[in-house]
């Protein structure tokens, strides 16, 4: 029989519904049944591409006596920790509180009235049972201890951040030195022998490369360049990329770049789509517009909901088994490829006995993970090929393993779609579009835009909504959803010089502006950090503020750059201010921990560096940003319209503009100071 979660839309609590725990959704229903009941909650915290939650699931959840002693001893939750990020925050938090090192699954044990006192990640099934049976020993016959521990952590929950942290408002101090400091502190972490930072696993962290690109702009650092430039290629090359199909894996297992853990999420293709386009624009390297072109033919191909939106992810598993569907057996190889076998060889890196081993259910099976160390063109001119006949071979050889792949079992789709991943997706539509005058990334993006707007939209009150599927919204958006929503609207308007977008964009940040500010006052000055949640949202425990920056930017470092760039569209100076003083209170932060607050780092260069602001009037306008972005680097900000007097438009860059004779006309700005206009984009680009 199914339980609570067969009605849920979340994938990876439908995965739970046929279990014999009697798993609730986080809700009403449970925390009232744990108080009724004097009972202790267990909250188990996942998501549908994990593949530890998948194995504790099988070893442990699946199994009626573990799920006994669970029934009899906990009012049970699952939570999906993508769709309620809000929960997961706070009791990853607690947990990492206690000395236990994060990750997921997690599962924490909450008192009645949902104060954490003790938490673990994965367990295997006789540890596990073992701990049920300790955990509900201590409940019953040490709970004043418990309850002890509980409000120990939850004050520590509840602490202020300028507590936590020793932050303080003050003036941020824009300066190339403080700039350069930032740099040379990260710069002792970098692998600078295979890209990324000195660790393993690696994860692609797109906010520090975004980092290193504007501080190459700054100082003209060849050392930034040259790391950003490894790390990408690397990444591209690397095993962490699907050499086949296009899209990159969540992260590389080793410091190679070689072996991912294969799950595919959308928020990390929307961010390099993005990273990859702007590292384009700079160097104009053939490797990085390739790979923007593949990964949005993946996600097109295996993400992309017939309704616009991008679903979440793509397991890891298939068939039980990890990278089953993307690797491949030499033999298996050779007998597909024939002739063509020993030059994909020698590309590919595929060794006799496969390159990669992987433990299974059947002992070791070597099987190849496609990567390569040398580019199309290094490889050609090995090989004494021409680029075009690589090329010709390439697409063949792909051909015929994608119709291979295709007959495959699939890996498991996670098709929730959460608003704030396809806003960073938007985000990245626009800037691969921007960088490349490609027509069907503006069709994808706009559609994208129009199913946010329409789909993930609460009519009544203009709010977002967090997490969609089956024509059902849910769930009260947090910070991360408007923040990445409005940065991808206030890119589609400077493609496309619609104003519907900019005036959405600016709706979306009253709306923050009024429900996620912290009205609280310390001192003269109240705290000009957003929380995470709304306001009008479902009370817990704590209400948090989202500060460091991650695989995902922290929500606060997003919001604060777009405050940034709708002060200049708009003529908002407190918008500005707000960004400003966003900055001022964690620049201390950044400058001890610039890995952890890379987003925020590439703001306070964005702060160093002056504003360049380019408005454009005149029926030629869109023509004109296409041949001016061609020749600049990401970070100037566009405006533009058809009109011959622009005095009505939206946009303040635009107000008083018009055009000179009967002429498109540019007018070049920087810092909110322009220059006299000029009617061509070569003038332009001599004034730039």
């Amino acid at each position: 029989m199914p339980n609570r979660l067969a009605n849920e839309t979340s994938p990876y609590l439908l995965q739970h519904a046929h279990n014999p725990v009697d798993w609730y959704p986080w809700g009403e229903e449970a925390l009232t049944k744990a108080r009724d009941e004097d009972k202790p909650i267990l909250v188990s915290i996942g998501y549908s591409a994990c593949h530890w939650c998948h194995v504790m699931e099988r070893e442990s959840f699946e199994r009626e006596p573990i799920a006994k002693h669970m029934n009899e001893r906990f009012v049970c939750i699952k939570v999906d920790r993508e769709e309620r990020p809000d929960v997961d925050a706070i009791y990853m938090d607690a947990v990492q509180a206690m000395g236990v090192r994060g990750g997921w699954p997690l599962n924490v044990f909450l008192l009645p009235d949902t104060r954490p006192f003790y938490g673990i990640t994965y367990a295997p099934p006789q540890q596990w049972v073992n701990l049920l049976a300790g955990v509900r020993n201590a409940f019953d016959e040490h709970r004043d201890d418990l309850i002890t521990s509980a409000e120990g952590f939850t004050n520590e929950l509840n602490l202020s951040d300028s507590v936590r942290f020793g932050l303080a408002n003050t003036e941020p101090q824009f300066s190339v030195a403080v700039a350069t400091k930032l740099f040379e502190k990260l710069a002792t972490k970098f692998d600078t022998q295979k890209g990324g930072l000195a660790r393993a696993p690696k994860f692609p962290m797109p906010s520090i490369y975004t980092f290193l690109l504007n501080y190459s702009q700054l100082t003209d650092d060849d050392r930034a360049l040259d790391q950003l430039t490894l790390t990408l290629n690397r990444m591209a090359l690397g095993g962490l990329y699907d050499q086949m199909g296009g899209g990159f894996s969540r992260y590389s297992v080793d410091e190679d770049w070689f072996a991912p853990h294969f799950e595919k999420m959308l928020y990390d293709n929307g961010q390099l789509l993005t990273l990859y386009a702007d590292a384009w624009r700079t160097t104009g390297n053939p490797l990085y517009k390739q790979t923007v072109y593949q990964t949005i033919a993946f996600a097109q191909r295996e993400l992309l909901s017939p309704e616009g939106g991008f679903y979440s992810a793509l397991d890891a598993d298939s068939e039980g088994e990890e990278g089953k569907f993307y690797t491949w057996t030499t033999d298996e190889l050779s007998d597909l490829l024939g002739p063509d076998f020993d030059w994909f060889s020698d590309l590919y890196s595929i060794q006799e006995d496969g390159n990669w081993e992987h433990e299974t259910g059947h002992g070791k099976t070597g099987r190849n993970i496609l990567h390569r160390t040398l580019t199309d063109e290094q490889f050609a001119r090995q090989a004494d090929w021409t680029q075009e006949e690589l090329e010709e071979m390439l697409t063949y050889v792909r051909q015929k393993l994608m119709a291979v792949r295709e007959t495959r079992i699939r890996p498991g789709l996670d098709d929730k779609i959460l608003c704030s991943w396809n806003g960073l997706m938007l985000k990245g539509l626009v800037s691969a579009y921007r960088a490349f005058d490609e027509p069907e990334f503006l069709t994808l993006a706009l559609r994208l835009a129009h199913f946010l707007l329409h789909n993930m939209r609460d009519k009544r009150n203009g709010r977002l909504w967090h997490s969609y599927k089956l024509g059902r919204a849910k769930q009260a958006g947090f910070l991360e959803d408007y923040a990445a929503v409005i940065d991808g609207l206030i890119g589609l308007y400077q493609a496309t010089f619609a104003e519907n977008w900019l005036t959405e964009a600016d709706q979306l940040t009253q709306y923050v502006l009024n429900n996620f500010s912290d009205t609280t006052t310390e001192g003269a000055e109240a705290d000009p950090l957003f929380f995470f949640t709304d306001k009008n949202s479902e009370d817990l425990i704590a209400r948090r503020k989202e500060l460091f920056d991650n695989v995902i930017p922290a929500s606060n470092s997003i919001m604060a750059h777009n405050l940034r760039t709708l002060s200049l569209l708009l003529d908002r100076p407190t918008y500005a201010e707000r960004a400003d003083r966003m900055l001022g209170r964690v620049q201390p932060l950044i400058e001890n921990n610039a890995d952890y607050l890379s987003n925020w780092a590439a703001l306070y260069v964005r702060r160093v560096l002056p504003s360049v602001e380019i408005a454009i009037v005149g029926p030629q306008a869109a023509d004109y940003r296409r041949e001016l972005e061609a020749h600049l680097s990401a970070g100037v900000i566009f405006s533009g319209t058809t009109r011959r007097d622009a005095t009505l438009c939206v946009s303040a860059l635009l107000q008083g503009r018009g055009m000179v004779g009967n002429q498109t006309t540019i007018y070049v700005c920087q810092d909110r100071a322009c220059q006299l206009p000029v009617t061509s984009v070569a003038e332009a680009i001599d004034l730039l």
